[in-house]
């Protein structure tokens, strides 16, 4: 798998705002993790692709200058983190695993910590 490619593409998607670009890296059973999800629909781990796509259409709603720049890419086994800045300039980092058809089967989203604290 490159990778690399995957890493534009997945910025791409994002930057369109498509959901359906956006989905088409994640497997049905997909596990994605995220304490921004708790705002939104009161839970960190959201299970399946359905279910991840309700909540990233309401977060994609509520942020509609919503856009990333990939800083970095790291490459592990069936794995990557990408690192990026937002619209805000809010660094974050995204750890992506990879089930064996290239689709991603767990996310896992990180973002800096506000300096006033956790």
């Amino acid at each position: 798998m490159d990778y690399a490619a995957f890493a534009v593409e997945w910025e791409a998607a994002w930057n369109s705002h498509a959901i359906d670009r956006i989905m088409a890296h994640y497997a049905p059973d997909v596990v994605f993790r995220s304490r921004k999800a708790m705002r939104l629909v009161g839970q960190g781990e959201i299970r399946g692709r359905d279910a991840l796509r309700d909540y990233w259409i309401k977060a994609l709603d509520q942020q509609p200058g919503l856009s990333f720049i990939v800083t970095n890419v790291f490459i592990g086994h069936a794995m990557i983190v990408i690192t990026y800045r937002n619209q805000n300039d809010v660094e974050a980092a995204e750890t992506l695993r990879f089930g064996p058809d290239g689709l991603v089967i767990e996310a896992s989203a990180c973002h800096t910590v506000p300096s006033h604290g956790v």
